[in-house]
């Protein structure tokens, strides 16, 4: 018997989710209660807070981190002695419910760790980087005991790894892999004899952060952040390496059954020329949100060019999505229609059985399928314009 996963639309726990949400309520509460979560998940907050010794490369980091240069405006001043004298807050330029901070640096002759975590206002942060630039020393050890003991997550980070790459490379036999797994073992052992049990580092370059170990670190804290804050946090990482496009396609795909069921339930209205309704303007929002979350949108593009020498012309050559040259009626109409014609009657059967709540709308069920599919194939065909317009800056940048 056929099953949704044979139609590759949306799986049975997308459509579990949605039945949850709707079980015990009619239509337009099911339609409420859908359109209140995902405007809650668009407002879930998340606080880093970067922290380490003066010139460690904290506002580097802090910039790298948020998709910025150091000389882009927003970004947080740098340089080679500390300019953080209090906890700067420095908003994402795509997510203004991330914020970055930049801490004062730690170090000093009395530092303390728990009047510094007082002081910078601990419990707002869901989770610590710690930088070091070199060794790591007893006023990182202090501070990721006294941050466990309170009960949050900390991550050791060893930068400006690009300057030490540079240096080995200079020596007869040089093995990136190697000198890698060098400057780690030194760092874990480091951490090891002033008191830390197990430690993880993690290899950071502020200037070329999709390098070394950003996809590991970006795992880590991935698992240890609680269910509604990945997301957060996988749409607002930067698109720079080919393991985070992927999370972020996964993550993007979670609320195509729900965005489908409201476009295709909210709307009354047949589409000219097709048998099915659907709200174009929900389905247009989700699809710039797709472009914007894998930075495809003209400003981030803009933003690629200057920094790897390459035209708009050059990058979009690359984009073969049907969506690229605009996103508007005409666009979404053609790639409805293009789905509709693959949604069989049992799909549709299939549907209404599973969702007794659509009952006899089996119009309403062929519209839902409809723009599940559309928004899948789109949202496929979107990430992989991105891996190829990454790919293509990877090759320049070796």
């Amino acid at each position: 018997m056929a099953t949704f996963e044979d139609y590759c639309i949306i799986t049975p726990e997308d459509l579990e989710d949605i039945k949850d949400s709707i079980s015990t309520q009619d239509l337009p509460s099911a339609i409420n209660t859908i359109k209140e979560y995902l405007k809650q998940q668009d407002l879930v907050e998340l606080n880093i807070g970067v922290t380490g010794e003066s010139g460690s490369g904290k506002s580097t980091f802090v910039n790298a981190f948020r998709g910025l240069g150091d000389e882009d405006e927003g970004s947080a001043e740098t340089g080679p002695v500390e300019t953080t004298m209090e906890s700067k807050d420095y908003l994402h330029p795509k997510y203004k419910n991330v914020k970055v901070w930049d801490l004062p640096g730690i170090g000093t002759p009395n530092f303390k760790a728990d009047e510094y975590l007082k002081l910078v206002q601990f419990e707002r942060y869901d989770f610590f980087i710690i930088i070091a630039s070199d060794r790591f020393r007893e006023c990182h050890t202090q501070l990721a005991k006294e941050i466990m003991r309170m009960g949050k997550k900390f991550y050791f980070v060893r930068s400006k790894i690009d300057s030490c790459i540079t240096a080995e490379k200079r020596k007869k036999n040089f093995d990136q892999k190697k000198t890698l797994d060098t400057i780690r073992k030194d760092c874990e052992n480091g951490l090891r004899k002033i008191g830390i049990e197990d430690p993880v580092v993690f290899l950071i370059s502020g200037w070329e952060l999709g390098k070394y170990d950003l996809n590991q670190l970006q795992e880590r804290m991935e698992k240890e952040l609680p269910q509604h804050k990945r997301r957060v946090l996988m749409l607002a990482l930067p698109n720079i390496t080919l393991e985070i496009n992927e999370k972020k396609k996964k993550a993007l795909e979670e609320n195509i059954g729900k965005v489908a069921f409201l476009s295709a339930f909210i709307a009354v209205i047949p589409l000219p020329g097709l048998s099915v309704t659907a709200d174009i303007a929900i389905i247009a929002d989700e699809l710039r949100k797709y472009y914007n979350v894998f930075g495809l949108d003209d400003p981030s593009l803009q933003k690629l060019c200057e920094r790897f020498g390459k035209t708009l012309e050059e990058l979009k050559s690359l984009m073969k999505s049907p969506l690229h040259q605009g996103i508007n009626t005409s666009s979404i109409l053609t790639l409805l229609g293009a789905a509709s014609l693959l949604i069989s009657e049992d799909a549709v059967e299939l549907l209404v059985s599973f969702l007794p709540i659509i009952g006899s709308l089996v119009a309403g069920g062929l519209s839902y399928l409809t723009v599940s599919r559309m928004l899948k194939r789109a949202l496929n065909d979107i990430a992989d314009d991105a891996r190829n317009v990454l790919m293509a800056s990877l090759e320049t940048e070796v």
